[in-house]
Order: structure tokens, then sequence, then C-alpha cells
């Protein structure tokens, strides 16, 4: 098992290759790259050259952080075909990044729209048709996620699709920021994925269902704006303790990724707290041998 941080709350204060460092004086050995402006950004063709990758390379192996996953998001099932054909063309260059890079996990979301699923999930085919051979030929597995106004946003449906997509190297990610998205069911979705579950991003959330929906308030009356928060183990209402037991009986052995966005004022803090927090809960679920396993002996800045 990998403790990994997304150290998306640093991002604007610190270049790619400075984020090992940063890492590693937080106590993890593992970090996750999500979407960045001077990497791979959301919706756009990376903007990082090779000379930026083999930077960030060394960067990580001085620091002595792996990288667990690079994470891209692009509209590979959306209904515009110019997109995704633009999609399919970052993630080529995203790929061959995360090869230069020796990492072999790349993780992200369905995308695509859900009042046109049936649409979305045919580009999404199309997208699949053209890079799964590429994926194959780099060794390079890939990790999906239902997520909030995406064309798959239930958990137990996204277990299906990757079960569909029927290559061994493609796995669920369980997202528990997305629980109250997902169905509120996380024993029967991580029991359901079981051996396809291979990373989980943690963070807590408020149940927007919650009170007849109105935990949150959107404006004009009908929105169907999807409403969450990636906030600290503890601010919100996902059950962990449930979450965490459920790992345990499936004998999960992926990546857990500290995921908290929107408080950069306590990004160190709260990272920190991320990591005591989730080895108390793989010590008290999977036992003290394995939250060991998954502790950093660098010492917090």
């Amino acid at each position: 098992m990998k403790l990994a941080l997304d150290p998306q709350m640093f991002y604007a204060t610190h270049a790619v290759h400075e984020l090992p460092d940063v890492v590693a004086g937080l106590g993890y050995d593992w970090m996750e790259l999500s979407p960045k402006e001077d990497f791979v950004p959301f919706f756009r063709y990376p903007r990082v050259d090779d000379s930026g990758v083999r930077r960030l390379r060394r960067a990580a192996a001085d620091a002595g952080v792996g990288i667990a996953s690079v994470l891209p998001v692009q509209r590979w099932s959306g209904p515009d075909e110019g997109q995704r054909q633009a999609a399919v063309r970052a993630w080529k260059r995203a790929i061959q990044i995360t090869v230069d890079l020796g990492v072999e996990v790349m993780n992200s979301e369905f995308n695509g729209r859900p009042e046109d699923a049936e649409l979305a999930e045919s580009q999404f085919m199309r997208s699949m048709d053209e890079l799964l051979p590429l994926f194959e030929r780099e060794g390079i597995k890939l990790v999906l996620e239902p997520h909030p106004d995406d064309f798959i946003e239930g958990g137990r449906a996204g277990v299906d699709m990757v079960r569909g997509l029927n290559r061994e190297w493609i796995s669920f990610l369980y997202c528990t920021p997305h629980t109250f998205h997902q169905g509120n069911d996380a024993t029967r979705i991580i029991t359901g994925a079981a051996e396809k579950l291979s990373y989980v991003h943690l963070a807590d959330t408020l149940d927007h269902t919650a009170d007849h929906g109105l935990r949150y308030i959107v404006n004009p009356p009908g929105s169907t704006a999807r409403v969450h928060q990636h906030a600290e183990i503890g601010r919100g209402e996902v059950d962990f303790d449930e979450i965490f037991a459920a790992l345990a009986a499936v004998g999960f052995d992926g990546v857990l990724s500290s995921c908290v966005f929107g408080w950069e004022d306590q990004a160190r803090e709260i990272s920190v707290r991320q990591r005591e927090k989730t080895v108390a809960l793989v010590a008290r679920h999977f036992g003290a041998d394995r939250a060991a396993a998954v502790t950093s002996n660098k010492i917090d800045l």
C-alpha cells in the first residue's frame, strides 16, 4: 500500500519541479500529479517539454519521492468532435510524459455530459479505441473514477464500466469526497469493485443530499450544478471507518492519496494531519504492521 499526497494546494506557489521537496518535507513518500498549469493543465495540451520532464524526474529522485500517478483531465468524452480529438492528442503527449517520468499509472475521470450519457459513452469508447493500443504498448495502467457532472457519476455504474472495458490493467478509483454523488453506498461500491479497486482519493465533504438538499443552496432553484468539497478528514460527513473497513475486507493494496483542496493558507498543517489520520485509519482497520509500512521516516518541516 502507498500513501501519496496530491500537492494541489501548493500549485499556486511552486513550480512542478519544486513539488517533490514539498511532499517529502510533509512526510510523504509518494505524490500524485493532478492537473497543473505548468505541467498537464485541465482540458489543454501539456505545457512541459522533455527537459522539464527530466528535471522533474531528477527532483523526485533527489527528494526520495515516488510519483504514484499522473492525472490528466481532458474532454475525451465530450460531444464536440474537435475537442475530443484535441483531448486524445493531449492524452498521447501525457502518456509519453508519464513514461519518461518512469511512472506506470495514470488516473482520470470519465468526463462527458450526464444529460446525454449515450453520446458521451460513444465518444469515450471512440477515444479508448485510439488510446488503448498506446497504453498497452507503453505498459501504462489506467485508473478511472466517476465524477460529479460526468456521464458516469454513480460508483456502481463506474465499476461496471471498468469491468466492461475488459482490460486487466484498467481499474477503479474510489473518491471519498464524491461519496454522496456516487450513491452514498461505499461498502457496496468497494465490495463490488474488489480486485478492480486500486486507488482511493481521501478528503471529506458534507452530504449535499441531507435535509431535503438544503445543505447547499444553489440559485436559480432547480439548477443542475453539482456541489461538493475536498476538505480535511473530519470536517465533513464521510464515514471513513466504514470505507477503511470495506477496503480491509477486500484486501486493498493500492494507493491512498490525500486530495484536499481549498485551504491553501493551512496547506502544510492539513497535509500533515491528513497523513496522521490516514495512518491511524490504516492501523485501526489493517493492523499496525500495514500502518508502519505506509509511514514515512522523513521529518516534518
